[in-house]
């Protein structure tokens, strides 16, 4: 599956999707593939602070619980519903159905501290080595 190359992505294999000052927030192709089978998707409430760098939430696949690392400072506004009931959509559509939080970014600027779409690429081929 190819990258979008307007989203930024971060090397915990999560990807951003900036339009003015909101983010939606999601894991990557290549992350959900890792993970097998999504079975669950823990994630904070709308309204709730996340910051970079840190855990905002936990996938759990057939495999194992993983994190979920912000990109961004922000606050969230709304998180996928969908996911409830059919978390299977992050590895079906990890682009686009299968998104996780969309937040209000406290820095706009911070985007640009992130991997484009050849960094994130050049990155995953040097893990694989």
């Amino acid at each position: 599956m190819a990258l979008p190359t307007d989203y930024r992505y971060t090397k915990e294999h999560e990807w951003i999707h900036v339009d003015g000052e909101t983010g939606v927030i999601g894991i990557t192709d290549y992350a959900q593939h890792s993970l097998g089978d999504i079975v669950y998707v823990e994630a904070p409430q709308a309204g709730s602070t996340i910051t970079a760098g840190e855990s905002f939430g936990t996938v759990e696949s057939v495999k194992a619980v993983s994190e979920i690392y912000a990109p961004v400072t922000g606050t969230v506004l709304e998180v996928n519903q969908n996911l409830a009931n059919s978390p299977e959509l992050v590895n079906s559509e990890p682009y686009t159905g299968g998104w996780l939080i969309k937040v209000k970014l406290s820095d706009p600027d911070q985007v640009k501290g992130l991997l484009t779409a050849a960094d994130y690429d050049a990155f995953i081929a040097a893990e694989k080595e």
